[in-house]
Formats: structure tokens, C-alpha cells, sequence
């Protein structure tokens, strides 16, 4: 399942869309309520959760992940990590209630997307970080990342890993590049072209294919995008609707171009070099995954130590060297570029994971759904997708 699995119609996804739009006013925890006693001066420990296959691991064995047993080593924090984040909605139906009820969740550290991390800025439910114990963070993080619209100066959240919703299609079957997101309307493409079925996943790179600033695009710019997409529904163009399976489906053929997301096409490649990921001429939306401390975490100094080794640069780039997303570390670049192991060093001048100059320019993060708009959107792109 997609780590930006796709947004459901009912469900927990509704019902949390419900929560934070129409409110609860109940839900909503204000700033001096949020945290909780800390324990971390006395208690050495640390309970983060976080997705499947989104951390390094050890070749010779699985249990042991390297950058975290560092982390242990050096600071003396014992850390219980979990894979426990299958889907974000899933995740908000699992811990909405003890935060809506002002009761500890019993995790430090989660990992979410920026669009489901809005929504916890919005009600309340996570703490403000203290940068000034959080040199590295303060220091190396992204400068395209540090400004999103929901967490103004990032106060609140600090990007996990990071990556690109593009286009992703092969070459050598379809017989021509790829270059802007127009061309997947193409008549050769007619019937094998796959979009993503998560509204939060898909919304931007269509928008931007119709010249809109993704920044502050408007209800208009939605339904407009809707309505085009619709069409091309009915006529056959669109196959299908997908989440991660469209890895499948591209590398079988049966696909020859879709959305996709960097990280996924790395590892494509790795088997099927005719696979290639663009980033369109008009843009492509750059998003991340967020590191939070919910309200009432009880080592959030643990958390933050935790969060800051992580942007060490060295720590980065040997994240970085394993799950091949976007780094949001750009200075770990130079420490993969200076190794001695001739494919880790590769990885340095892959723009999929450090994207050039050229690429960032094409990149913006879009403008986050509003709690006053997700219910009426959703129910109209699900009504489209099928869901």
C-alpha cells in the first residue's frame, strides 16, 4: 500500500474529514494544553512510528537499522520502532481519539504526510519543537521545504523524507519522450494511461498541466481539473485509477505512461531501464512525509534529539542511500558523492534524490486542501475514481 495511499470515501477517512471540518469544537486542543510532562531527563527511551520499508536496514539482518542503533549508541535513548502507519487515514482513525479527548497516543515521533499533517496543525493535536535544540534541523533543512502553507516556519512539523508526483512511463515501448503532462492525452496513449486514485496524491499534477500555480490554485481550478478528467473517463483514455500498483502494471506494459512518484521509479529502474520519470515542463508537485510529536508524548526532548540526528548530514545520506526518496538534507549530497562505493557515489548525481536547479525550478508544493473543502471535494473525485 502507498505510503500517500489514497484518501477514502467513507470510512475513517471521512469521518476525520468530518471531524476536522465541520467541526468538533471539542477537538481542537489549544497551545496550552498540548504537552505533557517530560520524562526524558529520566527515562532514556523513545516510541516512534512510522511506515513500512522507510528506514535502513541491515543486508545480513532486518531487525537492526543502522542510523537508529547509531542514535542509540551515541545518546544512550532506547528506541521502539514500529511500522504501524499503513495509510494515513487509518492512522488518524487510531489515535484521533486519544488526542481529541486530550490523552496521551503512547508514541513520541510519527510520521505523516503534509496533507494529513495539516489537518493535526489545524486541530491542535501536535507540539511546537524547540529549533534552538535542533541545530542540524535549523541548519540543513531544504530551504524549498522550510515554508509550507500549513506550518508556517516548519514549527511543528520536520520533513522525513521528501519526493516528486510526476509522470512515469516507458520509453523504448511507448517510441517517443515524454515531456509535459498534455501528452498523456495523446491518442497513442489512449487506454494505457493510469492516474492516482488518491485525491491529496493526484490533484496537483493535473492542475499544473493546466498552467495552474498549484500554490494557490482555487475551487475553480479544481472543478475545472475534474471536469477534464471526467471526460477522459468516459472516452476510455484513463485505464484505471491506482495506488502503488501501478508499478505492476508499467513494468508488465500494460501501462505505458502514469503518475508515479520518484522514489518508486528508482527502483524501477533498477530492473527496467526503458522506465523513465519526468518532471513536466509545467511542474510537478514536490510534497514530504513529516516527523511530529503528538501532544502529551512523554520524551518530547528524546524527540527532538532523535529528529536532529537525522539531519546530521552523514545520517542523511546513508537514509538517503537506502530509500531513495528525495533528501531533504541537500548536504548530504557531498557525503555520498565522496564515497569510495562506485553506485553509493552514483546516487549523488541522481536528480531523483537530489533534484538540480533546472529540476527544483519546475517544483512547488501545492496548497493543502482546507478542512471547508475537503468533504465537497472528496465526495466529487472519489464519485470520479470510483471509490
Amino acid at each position: 500500500m502507498s505510503r500517500r495511499s489514497l484518501l477514502r470515501a467513507l470510512g475513517a477517512g471521512a469521518a476525520g474529514a468530518a471531524l476536522a471540518g465541520c467541526g468538533v469544537p471539542a477537538a481542537f486542543v489549544e497551545p496550552g494544553e498540548r504537552a505533557g510532562r517530560d520524562s526524558s531527563a529520566t527515562d532514556h527511551t523513545l516510541r516512534f512510528a512510522n511506515w513500512p520499508l522507510y528506514i535502513d536496514t541491515d543486508d545480513d539482518d532486518e531487525s537492526k537499522r543502522p542510523t537508529l542503533d547509531a542514535f542509540s549508541r551515541r545518546t544512550g535513548i532506547s528506541v521502539t520502532y514500529t511500522e504501524e502507519i499503513n495509510d494515513n487515514d487509518e492512522f488518524f482513525g487510531k489515535i484521533s481519539p486519544a488526542l481529541m479527548n486530550r490523552q496521551q497516543t503512547g508514541r513520541d515521533l510519527i510520521v505523516i504526510s503534509d496533507w494529513m499533517a495539516a489537518r493535526f496543525v489545524r486541530l491542535g493535536w501536535v507540539q511546537e519543537m524547540d529549533r534552538a535544540k535542533q541545530p542540524n534541523v535549523a541548519k540543513y533543512l531544504d530551504p524549498q521545504l522550510r515554508t509550507p502553507a500549513f506550518d508556517e516556519g516548519r514549527l511543528h512539523s520536520v520533513p522525513w523524507q521528501s519526493g516528486i508526483t510526476g509522470i512515469a512511463y516507458n520509453r523504448k515501448k511507448l517510441g517517443r519522450e515524454i515531456r509535459s503532462t498534455g501528452e498523456l492525452w495523446a491518442d497513442d496513449l489512449r487506454g494505457r494511461v493510469t492516474l492516482l486514485s488518491g485525491l491529496d496524491e493526484s490533484f496537483a499534477l493535473l492542475m499544473q498541466g493546466d498552467g495552474v500555480d498549484i500554490t494557490r490554485w482555487t475551487a475553480d481550478d479544481f472543478h475545472t481539473m475534474c471536469e477534464q478528467v471526467e471526460k477522459r473517463v468516459r472516452s476510455k483514455h484513463i485505464r484505471r485509477f491506482t495506488g502503488n500498483d501501478y508499478i505492476k502494471d508499467l513494468a508488465t506494459g500494460d501501462v505505458l505512461a502514469c503518475q508515479a512518484y520518484s522514489g518508486d521509479v528508482i527502483q524501477l529502474q533498477a530492473d527496467n531501464p526503458d522506465i523513465e520519470f519526468v518532471v513536466p515542463e509545467e511542474g510537478a508537485e514536490l510534497w514530504a512525509e513529516s516527523l511530529m510529536i503528538p501532544n502529551l508524548a512523554r520524551h518530547k526532548r528524546n524527540a527532538e534529539r532523535l529528529i536532529d540526528h537525522y539531519y546530521d548530514p552523514e545520517v542523511a545520506a546513508e537514509l538517503a542511500a537506502w530509500v531513495n526518496y528525495v533528501c531533504p538534507v541537500p548536504a548530504a549530497r557531498d557525503v555520498l558523492a565522496s564515497s569510495k562505493d562506485e553506485e553509493t557515489a552514483a546516487l549523488a548525481e541522481d536528480p531523483l534524490i537530489f533534484p538540480d536547479d533546472a529540476m527544483r525550478e519546475r517544483l512547488a508544493i501545492a496548497r493543502d486542501i482546507t478542512s471547508e473543502e475537503r468533504m465537497d471535494f472528496a465526495k466529487k473525485w472519489n464519485g470520479i475514481v470510483g471509490l
